[in-house]
């Protein structure tokens, strides 16, 4: 009994947030003190349980330790008015010996009950302190899942600010200009082409009037040899 006592009054002076400073992950460690707790607290209870039964029987035989000293005295009352003297000495020696038991009966019962009204304390601070934590258990892990979310965020925020952006944009800068000169040539060839088909446009306009000017020289050339009787 001293074993069991001793052992849940450390579980009851436990400081559980000594153990979650203490813990890598918070929210894994009030998970692991729950189910240690609930353990205990299982243990606790059947061992409670046992007490108060001891508690009950010790009452019951202290009870009837009493009653059958009021009886032995109601008999030896009973024998004097009958005037039986020896009788009543016998029943006055019985009582005396169950009130030396009652004695024992109560130091008994009276562990007994101490003993019960201690496990019954502990029980109810057990199960006191696993219905408050387990509400605060959602806060515990709220928190984790907030702290969790801004440390990748910094994580997210130094990666990006280690990396060198002036050298992207100098090499996205390179490639716009080299668009630019491409978008020029391209331009220019487009002119360059446009200059060519106005150019063949004049040369056959050109030839154009050239033939023309070939009709006028045969038709004078018939003319003459007419005049002439060829």
């Amino acid at each position: 009994m001293a074993g069991i006592i001793k052992r849940f009054k450390d579980i009851m002076s436990a400081n559980i947030n000594a153990l979650l400073d203490k813990a890598e992950d918070p929210e894994k460690m009030v998970d692991q003190y729950l189910r240690d707790m609930e353990s205990d607290l299982g243990k606790v209870k059947a061992e409670t349980a046992a007490v108060m039964a001891e508690e009950k029987r010790a009452k019951r035989e202290l009870d009837e330790c009493g009653a059958e000293i009021e009886k032995m005295q109601k008999y030896a009352e009973k024998a004097l008015l009958a005037g039986n003297e020896d009788d009543a000495r016998k029943f006055l020696e019985k009582k005396a010996q169950l009130t030396k038991q009652k004695e024992t009966d109560q130091q008994v019962y009276d562990s007994a009950a101490a003993n019960a009204m201690k496990m019954r304390e502990m029980h109810d601070k057990l199960t006191k302190d696993i219905a408050s934590l387990n509400e605060r258990k959602a806060s515990i892990k709220a928190k984790m899942a907030a702290a969790k979310a801004q440390q990748r965020m910094n994580d997210l925020a130094a990666r990006v600010g280690n990396v060198h952006t002036g050298d992207s944009m100098s090499a996205f800068g390179r490639m716009e200009a080299r668009a630019d000169q491409m978008l020029d040539q391209a331009n220019a060839m487009a002119e360059l082409n446009a200059s060519s088909a106005e150019d063949t446009s004049v040369e056959e306009l050109k030839r154009k009037y050239d033939s023309g000017s070939d009709a006028d020289v045969d038709a004078e050339l018939e003319e003459l040899k007419k005049k002439m009787g060829l």
